[in-house]
This record gives structure tokens, C-alpha cells and sequence, in this order.
């Protein structure tokens, strides 16, 4: 499933806390994004045809929920990053990272247990 940045903006609010209305996720939204209503709406419609997210009618409006699993999601997006733009291997991926920024003690610790994991599988 393919979902736009401006759509995960969507996800984001309903994986923190669902289900929400439209005026929700827009009061969420307002200081990271103008999003008009009309544009959430629109973004909400993407998602439900999608499969992404369920609608519940309550009364005059409708509340939303992930079905999506933001784990499952995360997944899906770093393996086509690490695909993309590593050829799906992982050490350029940390090598660029570090080139870029210096990895902190801590960082260096858990990559080294990672290791020792895979190691002992």
C-alpha cells in the first residue's frame, strides 16, 4: 500500500490517538500544516479506498481508525528506502548516516548489539 507524505501527516494523528473526526485531525494538523478541510477530507477519502483507514458513522459525521499498522507501514517504507537507494544492503545505509552524522556513543552500542544478535542466530 502506498501512502503520499501528506497522507502519513493523516496516519500519524489517527496511529497517536483513534478514531477522531475530520475537525479532529484537522485541530492535530493546524500547526504543522493550513490544510482547508476540504484538503483533509480529501486526504481521509485516499485512505479509506485505499484500505488504510475504517470510517464509523456517529451521528452527522464520521470517525476514523487506522487499519493500517504503523509498525507494518515503517517496515514496508525502510525496506524500499534500504532498496532504493542502497541496493538493499544495510552497511552503505550506516555508513552514510555516520558520514552525515556522528554516531553517539549510544548509537555505536546498540549497533554493535545488533550485531552480536545476528551473530549468535
Amino acid at each position: 500500500m502506498n501512502i503520499s507524505d501528506a497522507e502519513a501527516q493523516i496516519m500519524e494523528v489517527l496511529w497517536g490517538h483513534a478514531p477522531q473526526s475530520t475537525e479532529d485531525i484537522a485541530a492535530a494538523l493546524q500547526d504543522r500544516q493550513d490544510w482547508q478541510l476540504a484538503t483533509i477530507k480529501t486526504l481521509l477519502n485516499r485512505l479509506l479506498n485505499k484500505g488504510a483507514i475504517s470510517a464509523e458513522k456517529d451521528g452527522r459525521r464520521y470517525l476514523y481508525s487506522p487499519v493500517l499498522q504503523r509498525e507494518h507501514w515503517l517496515k514496508r517504507q525502510s525496506m524500499g528506502l534500504l532498496d532504493r537507494l542502497f541496493g538493499g544492503s544495510l552497511a552503505p545505509l550506516v555508513a552514510q548516516f555516520s558520514s552525515e552524522r556522528k554516531l553517539s556513543e549510544a548509537d555505536i552500542q546498540a549497533l554493535k548489539q545488533l550485531i552480536r544478535e545476528h551473530e549468535n542466530d
